[in-house]
């Protein structure tokens, strides 16, 4: 062998020297462990050290183990703590493969057992040396070395963090000097590996860090290893974060190797509930006040503040807040006066913080990691159940030192009538309007009053009959307009005609604006109304202007305008009801919202002659003229094949006849019925269209999906018939696509949605199908045809 060189013979030594130090720091900490036990055998046994020390080594030699390992598992006995916990679910789980192997004649099983062993050793010598240590670097080298490096880890870093979210690095072990430094301090809000461990407040199993794009310390030392970040805390306080650092890959680990790391984290936040940063390691956190400051603190407040401490259960993990003050300002929701509610629990005072709006859990959060937590709107009824849904607060939570600061301000009814004249003026300051659907109170302004041409004594219109008050043919406008408002909860504007009581008929212009709460339920709507009737009449003389100047668009625009005329003149928007006894008959027409698209949707509802009413909808295929014009065509020749008396089955194969071969080979989707008021029953078929709708009390289900080709496809075909027998108060709908068909949901999904928005059934049949129309879900612009009938 080669001599070495003289600085290869300084590495041995350096190399030797080293591995002595471990060594005797090892022993060390072992003798620790030995005396630790030797105390406890001392305490129980009643005996002198001498004889303690002997009955462990006799105990120790007839179990088989070392003194060392019979120390610890003495240690364990009597702690009972996060580190027995640990070590007991080792030994569980190796005692379950000893079994194994015993079992198939295996004998691995005195191995696992010695792993287990040897991992209580690792934890106790690992919390000896923490211990032990004068600073948190001295913890993160013994946790290395003890714990860790069984393991596979290469390096740990253990993380303070700040009061404003910054992160510190308190030590580090198996990062080089130059890293370590670079990384001392972490602002807010930057994305890191340790950041993911402290918002989460659950440890992260990172497999590679080569996978996630976050930057760490040691990053370019072992760019394609394993991370693990696990929060450091105790009794509900995170005081800091621990990570860990594999040289490659990390597999899954078994969960006793997760407790074992979970445990050394509790082990460093120990360590860091009395961490202070070195000059120039980062930010000093700002001073926090102490109990009695805090509390003057609160009562300086105008607002309702309550001071609140942890309370821990037995076992030292949070279980509740105890409200340690009450502010001059406090009003007790429920009415309850201060007394009472200074020194109780947060959840026994106010149990529904518990509930959906998930009060406390924010308090705890805000406990745990220190960072603030603001939210407007929310109902009071997150704290008690006895006071109105409209009552509403802004909430605030902060924490100081160990205590939490809750203050919440109440909407007062002056503030909603301020805020109400605020956003009046902001959105027209000539008509305010606020309407609250979880009540029913509207309030209006005196202008809005004068606009309706009604006395201040009257009572508001509700949004929901606006149309009953405005031209009709501006229905379909409002329609939709409510539609986005209510329905989609989105801000919406419409102009419309407003007739009023005395006879004057005013264009107006109404905007509108939703109020959600927390949970994204609808609150309120507020808005305002104004006269635009001069503005109306100029756009008017502009409009007939352009269209003089705008003469290479003129066809276009008048074949979409004889389109319509044609559709209008054949299906209005709304027709005279039928007057069938006991029966209720409506229809509805919605065109589509891009005139481009006007469609061949139809509908019919007429009574023949032999006192059978003949109930459709059909859809033709495409848009334009010739689906309006096909649309019309097999809509008369219903009507007319109709009158021979035949059943819906043979007038659907009649009507294919037609439609293959005297309208220009189009197709088309219908469903026919003809009912019968004597009997109650409803004989229909079907051909490729979607199944009526039946509503009877509180269920609404489809009709039996028959078997029946859409019409114009083949030259003959047969459809099946069925026949329903119907109940007073029933409710059948025959609607077309156009109602419920999105782009982005399947038909199952979109029929589902039907089916829960018909169940609530309105008083009368107008008001149904209305409903219907204004609640639809529906994004393809197509016509839309509703026909409905109700039992009497």
């Amino acid at each position: 062998m080669a001599p070495l060189s003289p600085v290869g013979r300084l590495a041995a030594t350096v190399d030797r020297l080293s591995r002595e130090v471990r060594a005797a720091q090892a022993e060390a900490e072992g003798r620790a462990l030995i005396e630790l036990a030797k105390g406890i055998l001392v305490a129980r046994l009643g005996c002198g050290p001498a004889q303690a020390a002997r009955q462990l080594a006799e105990l120790a030699e007839q179990s088989q183990v070392t003194p060392l390992e019979f120390a610890v598992d003495v240690i364990n006995q009597a702690a009972r703590d996060r580190m027995s916990e640990v070590t007991d679910a080792f030994l569980t789980a190796t005692a379950a493969v000893r079994a194994t192997d015993a079992d198939d004649g295996d004998d691995d099983g005195d191995a696992g057992e010695t792993v287990a062993e040897s991992a209580a050793v690792r934890l106790r010598a690992a919390e000896s040396g923490a211990l032990a240590a004068d600073d948190t670097q001295a913890v993160a080298d013994a946790l290395l070395e003890q714990a860790l490096r069984p393991l596979g880890a290469v390096a740990v870093a253990i993380w303070a963090a700040g009061y404003d979210g910054s992160l510190t690095l308190a030590g580090s072990a198996g990062f080089s000097p130059a890293e370590a430094t670079r990384w001392r301090y972490v602002p807010p809000d930057v994305a890191t590996v340790a950041r993911s461990g402290l918002t989460e407040r659950e440890g992260q199993w990172i497999t590679s860090l080569a996978g996630t794009g976050l930057p760490s310390v040691g990053r370019h030392q072992y760019p394609d290893g394993g991370r693990v970040a696990v929060p450091a805390g105790t009794g509900g306080r995170i005081h800091g974060v621990l990570e860990i650092a594999w040289p490659v890959p990390l597999a899954p680990q078994p969960p006793q190797v997760v407790r074992q790391v979970e445990a050394l984290a509790e082990l460093c936040a120990h360590t860091l509930e009395s961490y202070t940063p070195a000059d120039g390691a980062g930010q000093e956190p700002p001073v926090m006040p102490d109990s009695v400051e805090l509390m003057d603190l609160a009562d300086g407040l105008y607002d309702p503040a309550l001071v609140l401490v942890p309370h821990l259960d037995a076992a030292g993990n949070l279980a509740d807040f105890r409200i340690q003050h009450v502010n001059k300002g406090f009003l007790d929701p429920a009415g309850r006066p201060r007394a009472v509610v200074r020194g109780a629990l947060l959840l026994e005072a106010y149990p529904m913080a518990a509930g959906d709006s998930e009060l406390f859990q924010n308090v705890e959060r805000v406990y745990a990691t220190g960072e603030p937590f603001r939210a407007r709107r929310i109902n009071l009824t997150a704290l008690v159940d006895q006071v109105p849904l409209s009552a509403v607060a802004d909430i605030s939570v902060s924490r100081h030192g160990n205590a939490v600061l809750l203050i919440w301000r109440i909407e007062d009814e002056t503030a909603r009538l301020a805020s109400l004249l605020q956003h009046a003026q902001r959105l027209g300051r000539i008509g305010g309007f606020e309407e609250n659907l979880l009540t029913g109170e509207i309030t209006w302004n005196g202008q809005l009053f004068d606009l309706y041409g009604r006395p201040q004594t009257s009572t508001p219109v509700p949004l929901e009959e606006l149309t009953a008050h405005a031209h009709p043919d501006d229905a379909v406008t409002i329609g939709r307009f409510l539609r986005t408002l209510l329905h989609h909860r989105r801000p919406a504007s419409a102009a419309f005609r407003l007739q009023r009581p005395d006879g004057v008929t005013r264009h107006v212009r109404a905007v509108a604006e939703p109020v959600l709460d927390t949970d994204d339920r609808l609150l309120v709507v507020r808005g305002a109304y104004q006269d635009i009737s001069a503005q109306h009449w100029t756009e008017v003389a502009l409009a007939a202007t352009r269209d003089q100047l705008a003469h290479s668009e003129q066809q276009a625009i008048e074949r979409n305008r004889l389109t319509l005329q044609l559709q209008h003149a054949i299906m209005p928007p709304e027709q005279t009801p039928l007057k069938v006894p006991e029966l209720q008959v409506a229809v509805r027409y919605r065109p589509a919202e891009t005139e481009q698209l006007v469609g061949g949707d139809w509908y019919d509802a007429v009574m023949l002659p032999s006192g059978r009413v003949l109930l459709c909808v059909g859809d033709v295929a495409g848009h334009g003229i010739e689906a309006a014009t096909s649309m019309v065509v097999l809509r008369n020749a219903l009507r007319g094949l109709a009158v021979t008396g035949a059943g819906p089955g043979q007038l659907l194969s009649w009507l294919n006849i037609v439609a293959h071969h005297l309208t220009g080979g189009v197709t088309a989707t219908a469903v026919c019925g003809l009912y019968d008021p004597a009997r109650r029953t409803l004989r229909w078929a079907r051909a490729g269209h979607l199944p009526p709708v039946l509503v009877r009390g509180t269920v609404a289900k489809p009709l039996p999906l028959l078997k029946g080709m859409l019409l114009g496809a083949v030259a003959e075909a047969v459809y099946e018939e069925d026949e329903v027998q119907l109940a007073g108060e029933d409710t059948l709908l025959m609607y077309t696509d156009g109602l419920i068909e999105r782009r982005d949901r399947s038909v199952e999904e979109s029929l589902a949605q039907l089916l829960s928005t018909v169940r609530p059934t309105p008083n009368t049949l107008d008001q149904h199908l209305d409903r219907l129309l204004t609640y639809s879900r529906s994004d393809t612009d197509d016509d839309t045809c509703l026909v409905g009938i109700r039992v009497g």
